[in-house]
């Protein structure tokens, strides 16, 4: 009877965690465990062209099942290629586990082709990182990587599997991954002074991350919310996590610029801070950000995120949906009533201003609806027309993401998903991991071309397993948001505007999406007038499987300029 090998013993495990897709690129030193594979049929393998691709897929199908999600890529040079996508996943605490081959454990000495030190590679950019050095741990090794990649805070895991050790027999039982519990609550004493802080304030202030979403707590963070009249502002969040078209929500707060984050972050006097840390700002505040006298009270399950930049008045390490319940509760019993009349009061001033601002918006989204070249609201309004209800939207638009939630009203958790971690290139790979985690759902992803262009070739993907995603790449052939960014520096510096750099410029020579999607099995249609969006838009709904649109946008480009300029 032939005996029972490593790579047979990682596919029963990956079994009995109920793991049903692995995103992967294939390798020499993976041979033997990808033709284990075949013996597997409940396991299905998305294959992808490169290594990237398939973290990015993983990311997108994890984020939309909130479960373990398995990534096979290639030894040394395949984990440098997922490098940039596996910090993307850790700071958004992604559940991936990533297994990796290597020629094997005997041939470490010889420092041979493709040697590397693969542990120390990852370990910067995972929450954990390790290599099977003994086939009498390696399922031992495979649970607790699960297990570390699936408890809060979530995060990728890197687990370098030699080909010896998984050719080698193994006799460990195969079990389910034990997961502990996070659901924990401070004491009473601690909620209460949290109540009392935020009741406290004039001027109440929420900020949340994506830690509402993992734990459910949409409902209960609307709920303090509204007890407390208090704006709610999203940082380092790419989940739905408060219905986006509530009166209180205000959107995100800066990205790139502390000081576009400073009004916001400096308004209250009593802050909340829930699931998320403070700030995810490229360039932050070093200052400290709330105005001088507020009170800050921080809940979230990583403890390292609590006062990490700035001090808080209470930390509480707990659960957020259990949390945020018991001081709703908390909130609901001892507010007094003259502070629940300036609440209301409070709320309803909020939502004038908003449901205003959106007006203003509008107008200004139809004094261009019918320019050339495009402006992406006059599309949105046409496809949010005709949208299902159900549909589930991948967004890496970046600068064009606003006319979206403008025009689709993102109320349902779990039906919207940004793009997190600053790493380009995740809109159509994220979309075709939503859409294999969801396949009786209608998906559209978004993208710019400069995104598109990192992974492009992840519409071969969507062709070979019959993805039935939609695609929308804003094409407006420029690096739009460095042309931004760049504004800013100008301001900061006090230097006078002038043309962009030529490095932000994509339009010579110009690259026909269409046409590359025709190339990998996709089709595609390009649109650059008005009257091809609605004939496209239809197309891309009645057609049975993946469908790009390339839609050509107003741009400020001089291709005229580009090969004449000397390095330009």
């Amino acid at each position: 009877m032939t005996e029972r090998t490593g790579r047979f013993g990682i596919l029963e495990q990956f079994q009995a965690d109920g793991i049903t897709h692995i995103f992967g690129n294939p390798g020499t030193v993976e041979q033997g465990f990808l033709d284990a594979l075949s013996s597997f049929d409940d396991l299905n393998y998305i294959l992808t062209l490169q290594e990237t691709i398939a973290l990015m897929a993983a990311d997108g199908y994890a984020r939309a099942t909130q479960k373990p999600t398995i990534v096979q890529i290639h030894s040394t040079p395949g984990l440098g290629n997922t490098i940039g996508a596996l910090y993307q996943a850790m700071r958004g605490h992604s559940p991936l586990v990533v297994i990796g081959g290597d020629a094997g454990i005997r041939y470490q000495a010889m420092d041979a082709q493709m040697a590397g030190d693969l542990v120390a590679f990852a370990e910067p950019v995972t929450k954990w990182s390790t290599m099977v050095m003994d086939p009498k741990s390696l399922l031992r090794v495979l649970r607790r990587a699960i297990k570390i990649a699936a408890t809060p805070p979530m995060g990728p895991v890197y687990v370098c599997l030699p080909q010896d050790v998984m050719d080698f027999p193994v006799d460990e039982g195969v079990v389910p991954t034990s997961l502990p519990s996070t659901r924990v609550v401070p004491d009473e004493d601690s909620l209460l002074q949290a109540a009392e802080l935020l009741m406290s304030g004039q001027k109440p202030m929420i900020f949340v991350g994506d830690g509402i979403a993992y734990s459910g707590a949409q409902s209960e963070l609307t709920r303090v919310a509204e007890l407390l009249g208090a704006e709610v502002w999203s940082a380092d969040s790419g989940e739905v996590n408060m219905s986006l078209e509530h009166p209180l929500y205000q959107g995100s707060t800066g990205h790139m610029f502390g000081e576009q984050s400073l009004p916001i972050t400096s308004k209250g006097d009593a802050n909340l801070i829930c699931g998320t840390y403070v700030l995810p700002e490229v360039f932050p505040i070093l200052k400290n950000i709330f105005t001088e006298g507020a009170k800050s009270v921080h809940i979230d399950l990583n403890a390292y995120e609590i006062a990490k930049n700035h001090p808080v008045d209470l930390g509480l390490v707990s659960d957020p949906k259990l949390t945020l319940a018991k001081l709703a509760d908390l909130l609901d019993a001892k507010m007094p009533p003259e502070a629940r009349q300036a609440a209301t009061a409070r709320l309803e001033a909020i939502a004038q201003e908003k449901q205003a601002a959106k007006a203003t918006q509008i107008e200004k989204d139809q004094a261009v609806k019918d320019k050339e070249p495009l402006h992406f609201s006059s599309f949105m309004v046409e496809l949010a027309a005709r949208l299902p209800q159900d549909t589930l939207i991948f967004d890496e638009a970046l600068t064009n993401s606003p006319p979206i939630s403008r025009y689709v009203p993102i109320t349902e958790p779990g039906s919207y998903f940004q793009t997190r971690g600053g790493s380009l290139g995740v809109g159509i790979p994220g979309a075709i991991g939503v859409k294999l985690a969801h396949p009786d759902r209608p998906v559209w992803g978004f993208t710019g071309d400069g995104g598109a262009m990192y992974t492009i070739q992840a519409l071969w993907t969507a062709a070979r397993h019959n993805v039935d995603a939609k695609f929308v790449i804003c094409n407006n052939s420029s690096y739009r948001l460095l042309q931004l960014n760049i504004q800013q520096y100008w301001q900061e510096q006090e230097i006078p505007k002038h043309e962009f750099p030529l490095s932000f410029d994509l339009s010579k020579p110009t690259i026909h999406f269409a046409q590359l999607a025709q190339a990998t099995g996709v089709e595609g249609v390009r649109v650059e007038k008005t009257s091809e969006i609605i004939p496209a838009i239809e197309q891309a709904l009645a057609h049975a499987g993946p469908f790009l649109i390339d839609l050509v946008l107003e741009g400020d480009v001089h291709p005229e300029l580009i090969g004449i300029r000397c390095g330009q």
